[in-house]
């Protein structure tokens, strides 16, 4: 069967973003609602750092484990399936995942969940792209990343505020529900994808091709480290907020998820970024500033330990949206889906592994050793991409 676009102008623009920032805020809310909990899941399971960040990278592993075959898969029976199945089950596992009798069959569900979320951010850059035009994806994956970053925050924020009064089964609870929420509103809302199913064939030359391009390989370096360095700060600010000498409830220190929304105005701007400066001088300086917000947190000041989360919150998100737009916008014709899920692979990898070496370096050797490897991770990822830009991708 053939793999050309039914429609090319953008098509119910309006319906598609509800559905998809609908889905983001389902699945984001899910995927990190233990990690203002990690805490209380050490203290539960006489855990270290390490231990309980397990809660969050068994997830994101297998998230990033599923998403390149989910992602193949889609090409063969369509987005729209993949991305409402993936919604619904995450949904129902986050509401079994307060049941868990120990913390063993709570990380078995996590990696279940974590497979089931992948259908999500596995193809949605993909979807936007086949709905609503190759020259508004910039401006449209910004979109879906700010849903994204308003899920994570309202998650967390919901898990966090739960925790004091429910306790973590509790918290997972509240978040459970919420998600299911907003996994019914994309259910009855998310339009069919504007491109007909691709033979087998043709999706196993799409995954050589979207692993070819140096360009497409740059942005999943940016991913693996941008995301690793993000994850590895928030997994241990529960640590350092609620820990001497700070020394906060976890409700208070909570409030720090609420940096997540300059990540929603940074990521729902970009494109205007973009369009002004280019992909390249864009994403750099995204993933600068997220570097000076990692550096503002080493004083022991709490004011200066919020802005830093702030101003790394807002570099990242923007970066992101940068990286997986530009993905969508390099990615060659019939590999979009695959394309889609390998950066989405390389996030997620960059999350599982990342945050779980940033919590060991934390519990070893303090934040101060942490925030020196994600600042030199980020610069890692600025030089890959600059460097690779300027030789194959000039514009």
């Amino acid at each position: 069967m053939t793999a050309d676009l039914l429609v090319s102008a953008p098509v119910g623009t309006r319906r598609v973003k509800i559905a998809v920032a609908a889905a983001g805020i389902s699945s984001f809310a899910l995927l990190y609602a233990p990690q203002p909990v990690l805490p209380q899941l050490a203290a539960q399971y006489h855990l270290d750092p390490g231990g309980a960040s397990l809660a969050i990278s068994v997830a994101t592993g297998a998230l990033a484990i599923s998403v390149l075959p989910i992602a193949a898969l889609s090409e063969i029976v369509g987005r729209r399936p993949i991305i409402l199945t993936s919604v619904i089950a995450a949904a129902v596992l986050g509401l079994l995942l307060p049941l868990a009798p120990s913390y063993g069959i709570l990380l078995v569900l996590r990696a279940l969940q974590g497979i089931a979320i992948a259908g999500f951010p596995g193809v949605a850059a993909a979807y936007l792209v086949e709905r609503l035009g190759r020259t508004g994806v910039a401006a449209a994956v910004g979109a879906m990343i700010a849903g994204n970053s308003v899920g994570g925050m309202l998650g967390r924020l919901a898990a966090g505020f739960s925790v004091d009064r429910l306790g973590y089964h509790g918290a997972l609870t509240v978040v459970a529900v919420l998600g299911s929420i907003f996994s019914l509103v994309t259910v009855f809302s998310l339009p069919p994808s504007a491109i007909r199913p691709r033979t087998r064939m043709n999706v196993l030359a799409g995954i050589g091709a979207a692993v070819r391009k140096p360009i497409l390989l740059a942005q999943y370096t940016v991913a693996l480290l941008a995301m690793g360095s993000f994850v590895a700060v928030y997994n241990a600010a529960g640590f350092r907020l609620t820990g001497s000498p700070l020394n906060l409830s976890p409700a208070i220190a909570s409030l720090v998820f609420l940096a997540y929304a300059i990540g929603s105005v940074s990521s729902g701007t970009v494109g205007r970024t973009v369009a002004r400066f280019g992909r390249l001088r864009s994403a750099v300086g995204a993933l600068l500033v997220t570097a000076v917000g990692a550096l503002l947190t080493l004083p022991d000041s709490l004011v200066l330990v919020v802005a830093g989360l702030v101003v790394l919150t807002g570099g990242f998100f923007a970066a992101h949206a940068v990286a997986n737009g530009w993905t969508a916008a390099e990615a060659p014709e019939g590999a979009r889906g695959q394309a889609s899920g390998a950066y989405t692979l390389a996030y997620y990898l960059g999350s599982s592994v990342g945050g779980t070496a940033g919590s060991v370096i934390f519990a070893h050797a303090g934040w101060t050793w942490l925030t020196v490897t994600v600042v030199a991770w980020l610069l890692v990822a600025a030089a890959v991409v600059t460097l690779t830009a300027r030789r194959f991708s000039p514009r």
